[in-house]
């Protein structure tokens, strides 16, 4: 009990700081888990009976699967890393066509390098990992490029492959195995599987085969390019992510006669316990039933029919996969009427957008499954593959239905910033240069400013301090500001340090009164700090002024009264006989003004009726962002109206205090 205990701390020490949610496991789940505990138990069972059970477990599921996924005559390897698979089919492959590999070891490959083709849109060091693990040099690796002019940019050049392996032929090489893709790690794309599988069969290659769609051949119609991959000489599943079946190993379906050569390959083995690996999968596939693993499949193919108002990378509609992307072309104008474009860097800008837009349909819509992809041509791309989500996360129909309400109000803020980034650009140089505008393409929003000091004669160090100051205390400023927009400091790792970065904004906003709010609020913030700085010299200089008068006043009082009048019992005789009128005036320190001014008047009217105070005089970011702020056009005009009218009233109460008689 106390060590259960020990692991549940563990496994909860860190929910108070962040929120780890465990994937939603339900029976089927709890079954698939069952079957590692149950794994333990069987292993001590007696040779004998150990044997004939794994046998039986081990021959169902391959039955299974194979009938499953319509791979006729199949064996079946269970293997944790889904890379495995692979790399044993290759040694299969290498023990077959290497007649002496056996003896002589790798020492046969010198005559004839082997060599393994895989597309450039395959997994991301796939190829590296079987050549670490198969001993061979990375030139055995042949990466062969997509169609650029024809067809999907992310399926296989058959006909360049071709000319590939002729050439490989020519220089003593021997082609060992191609690696197809039935739908692509990044966009879902499936090759020219019936070409490849022709292609391999005439130079006497090893065909092999995964990806998330082969998961499609389950279903009662199958499209004729999935179907070609049930020819392949192996292929790869993935029956865990495609079911929601936590921690079921992946499986690798193959074909070959001999069965010493996949002994010797490691994709059998004599040990019992080794057939184990296939029970959590079997008792799975039988609490789930046929029916039942082809209506989890069904059901998240027929997710990404919903209507998506968005532009699919995917050629063919019939993919599982469904990739969209924000785009704006460059023509699309300004509200200002700028046409000149976004900036350069206008690709890196789209990704940058492309990137928010997933992370916020991640936020709003969990459950949806949706992701962020990089692909080398299309860019930045979010992705919705419910194949790989769907049965871990529970997604249904009403999940994909707020994925497409949440992209109808996402994407019209992203075209209307999108549109205004320029402008915001154009407005921010308007203000040089205590405006800075900060180019920064990776930023999602209407961009980055900075505010520069214009206090002359200041060192690099002072200056430095100062300006991370006013923009720290501007960039607080305009948070409080009651507004829709978000004003942050950018990016968590970004390269652009003491500056403001203004996130996604609406059609209506008035870019030229936002930029002017922030430099108000900028001009205000160094000027209070320059007005503190002065106050405080000033004041220093006022007290002394004060001390030296004071300091007179009193010599004065004291020649005036004579050295009498200063004796304690003496002088208050004296005084009762004959007061004295004291001629030391008092002193009132103006901060407005910076100077001393006589009490005299103050007390003489009981009033203090010196120069106008500090509440009398007219603040301009008082004038400007009274209660909530309004940053959009249809109100500008009725804004610089109230700010004439409010500077007309200011003039009359100028001239006022002005016909003030000098004295007062």
């Amino acid at each position: 009990a106390a060590i259960l205990h020990l692991v549940h701390n563990l496994i909860h020490e860190e929910e108070e700081e962040e929120d780890n949610r465990m994937q939603n496991v339900g029976e089927q789940g709890h079954m698939a888990l069952l079957g590692h505990s149950l794994a333990a138990y069987i292993s001590v069972l007696d040779r004998e009976r150990l044997r004939k059970l794994t046998t039986r477990i081990l021959s169902d599921t391959t039955l299974w699967l194979c009938r499953l996924f319509r791979y006729e005559n199949g064996s079946a390897y269970f293997h944790e890393d889904d890379r495995d698979g692979l790399v044993k089919v290759c040694r299969l492959v290498i023990n077959a066509r290497y007649e002496e590999y056996a003896s002589e070891g790798y020492a046969v490959l010198n005559f004839k390098q082997p060599v393994i083709y895989q597309s450039a849109s395959g997994r991301p060091g796939l190829g590296q990992h079987l050549c670490s693990q198969l001993g061979l040099p990375l030139s055995s690796l042949c990466t062969v490029p997509c169609n650029t002019i024809f067809g999907s940019q992310h399926q296989m050049d058959v006909a360049l492959l071709d000319k590939l392996i002729k050439e490989d032929i020519e220089a003593g090489k021997l082609p060992l195995l191609l690696i197809a893709n039935a739908g692509t790690p990044g966009a879902g794309h499936t090759d020219k599987l019936a070409r490849l599988k022709d292609l391999c069969d005439q130079y006497s290659m090893w065909f092999h085969v995964e990806g998330v769609n082969l998961a499609t051949l389950a279903l009662g119609q199958v499209t004729s390019a999935i179907m070609a991959a049930n020819r392949s000489d192996s292929m790869t599943l993935t029956p865990g992510q495609w079911l929601g079946l936590p921690a079921v190993t992946a499986v690798t379906l193959y074909r070959h006669e001999d069965p010493a050569l996949s002994l010797a390959a490691g994709l059998t083995s004599s040990q019992p316990v080794a057939k184990l690996r296939a029970l959590p999968l079997w008792l799975s596939l039988q609490y789930l039933g046929h029916n039942g693993i082809v209506q989890k499949i069904k059901h998240a193919a027929t997710l990404v029919t919903v209507s998506l108002c968005v532009q699919q990378v995917e050629d063919e509609l019939s993919s599982p996969v469904v990739l969209f992307k924000f785009s704006q072309e460059m023509s699309a104008a300004s509200s200002g009427g700028s046409v000149d474009g976004y900036c350069a860097g206008e690709k890196e800008v789209l990704d940058a957008f492309n990137r928010w837009l997933g992370e916020q349909l991640v936020q709003l819509v969990p459950t949806s499954g949706v992701d962020v992809v990089e692909l080398e041509d299309e860019g930045t791309c979010v992705r919705f593959s419910p194949l790989l989500t769907a049965a871990v996360l529970g997604t249904q129909q009403d999940d994909v239905e707020a994925l497409v309400e949440k992209l109808s109000e996402l994407v019209p803020v992203m075209s209307s910033t999108m549109c205004l980034r320029q402008d915001f650009r154009e407005e921010t140089h308007r203000h040089s240069p205590s405006l800075i505008y900060m180019e920064d393409p990776s930023w999602p929003g209407l961009g980055a400013v900075r505010y520069e000091p214009q206090a002359e004669g200041m060192d690099e160090s002072r200056r430095k301090q100062e300006l991370e100051k006013i923009n720290t205390e501007l960039l607080k400023k305009l948070q409080d500001l009651d507004t829709d927009i978000i004003f942050s400091t950018g990016p968590e790792f970004g390269t652009e340090e003491d500056c403001i970065f203004v996130g996604m904004v609406t059609e209506d906003v008035d870019v030229s009164e936002l930029v002017d709010t922030i430099a108000a609020l900028g001009r205000d913030i160094e000027e209070s700090g320059r007005l503190l700085e002065n106050m405080t010299e000033v004041v220093r200089k006022g007290i002394l002024e004060a001390e030296i008068q004071l300091q007179k006043a009193n010599e004065e009082k004291l020649m005036e009264e004579g050295v009498i009048r200063q004796l304690p019992l003496v002088g208050s005789v004296l005084n009762w006989f004959s007061p004295v009128q004291s001629s030391v005036k008092g002193r009132t320190f103006n901060l407005a003004a910076g100077s001393l001014d006589s009490t005299e008047v103050t007390y003489s009217t009981k009033a203090q009726t010196g120069r106008p105070s500090l509440q009398d005089t007219p603040s301009s970011s008082s004038k400007r962002l009274p209660g909530r702020v309004s940053l959009s056009r249809t109100t500008a005009s009725s804004q610089i109206n109230n700010d004439k009218t409010n500077c007309h009233l200011e003039d009359k109460k100028f001239t006022l205090l002005c016909k003030r008689p000098i004295g007062t």
